[in-house]
């Protein structure tokens, strides 16, 4: 089953205005908010879908991203998380988490009574991967071994005393009008309504030590230097059994010696002799993994560039096929002459054989610039 567009879910124009989108939201929201609709799979999904058009749309850069590209330019996944978006993977904790303060008072657990009781959650994690080209551009596999912060066995919570399990606290306060309520997150237990009763040697206050896990992330093809994965569930437990945080995966390029990107393009550069150029001649070059052979035509000059189609970086978005490979030719003037050499080219110049005559059809080297990406 497709995706509904994100406007469509929350009967918007594209026009809507920021508080449009809101507004939007928050009704949708309190029409198929679970505490409304109990046991209701499908006003639950509906909620789902309201909360995640709404995580796209209240934010400028993704929701441009979107009215360009559509649900194809909201990112893939990684390790099961979703980038670039929520790649449905976002739960009902989530929601309520992220956009609980939008609801107002209408309903208790999610929306009310004031104030939402707060769901433990665990700190992100972040790390780097070196990918080289050949990794970027097929995607790869990577498993690492992570140091997080990991609920001890044995650990056991009970009501926070403080609060007594609501999560808030409520202070009275005598004014001149009469008296006046407010509520304020608990201090003791953070607004989770519990706190660790039982904790095992060698766990900190929250219960939580540190170890090594290995984690298996799965890097989509035509990933890119500085772009950042989102595997879900996999960074720092959270205190007493709440929700754990993400591991953030920063992509880094291993710099290749031979090849350079730039974009979804690649470029390299070739060196022939001047017999090569002046004859022409059959090469083999380095493409990403493998090899292939190019024809260089007779009187090929210095700084001539070949395009390989399809030689490059496929588009991480999913869409525009690959880059293109673009070998730049550069004739190598020997340094070193025999004397029969230095006789033969004495003799080509002194009958003009090789004096350089420009046609006025060669390009110059904005022209060729301005042809690689035509």
């Amino acid at each position: 089953m497709s995706k509904r567009d994100y406007y469509e879910v929350l009967e918007i124009s594209k026009s809507a205005s920021v508080e449009e989108i809101k507004k939007a939201y928050r009704k949708m929201a309190i029409k198929y908010h679970p505490d409304k609709n109990p046991g209701d799979k499908e006003a639950e999904e509906k909620f789902k879908e309201a909360a995640e058009a709404y995580e796209v749309l209240s934010d400028d850069n993704k929701k441009a991203r979107y009215d360009q590209f559509g649900h194809a330019g909201m990112g893939g996944a990684a390790g099961g998380g979703g980038f670039g978006g929520f790649g449905g993977g976002m739960n009902m904790e989530d929601i309520f988490s992220q956009f609980g303060d939008i609801f107002g008072g209408h309903f208790n657990g999610g929306f009310g009574g004031g104030q939402r009781l707060q769901q433990a959650r665990g700190s992100n994690l972040r790390i780097r991967i070196k990918l080289n080209l050949e990794e970027m551009i097929n995607g790869t596999q990577k498993t690492v071994k992570v140091k997080k912060m990991k609920l001890a066995a044995g650990v056991t919570s009970k009501t926070c005393p403080t609060c007594g399990g609501s999560g808030v606290q409520v202070k009275v306060m005598n004014t001149m009008f009469g008296q006046m309520q407010t509520q304020t997150t608990c201090g003791t237990c953070q607004g989770i309504g519990k706190v660790a009763d039982k904790i095992p040697s060698g766990a900190n206050a929250q219960g939580l030590v540190k170890e090594e896990e290995e984690i298996t992330i799965n890097i989509p093809a035509g990933a890119r230097d500085g772009i950042q994965l989102n595997v879900r569930g996999k960074g720092n437990d959270a205190p007493l059994g709440g929700t754990p945080g993400d591991l953030l995966v920063v992509v880094e390029e291993e710099v290749d010696k031979a090849i350079k990107r730039e974009g979804d393009n690649l470029h390299q550069e070739l060196y022939i002799s001047f017999a090569e150029a002046a004859l022409g001649t059959t090469k083999e070059i380095n493409v990403v993994g493998g090899k292939v052979k190019i024809k260089i035509d007779e009187g090929t000059q210095s700084g001539k560039i070949l395009r390989l189609a399809g030689k490059g970086l496929p588009n991480i978005e999913g869409y525009g096929g690959k880059g293109d490979m673009f070998v730049h030719i550069n004739v190598w003037t020997p340094q070193k002459l025999t004397k029969e050499q230095k006789e033969f080219f004495q003799s080509q110049l002194e009958n003009g054989d090789m004096n350089a005559e420009p046609t006025g059809k060669e390009k110059t080297f904005f022209e060729k610039v301005k042809d690689m990406f035509n």
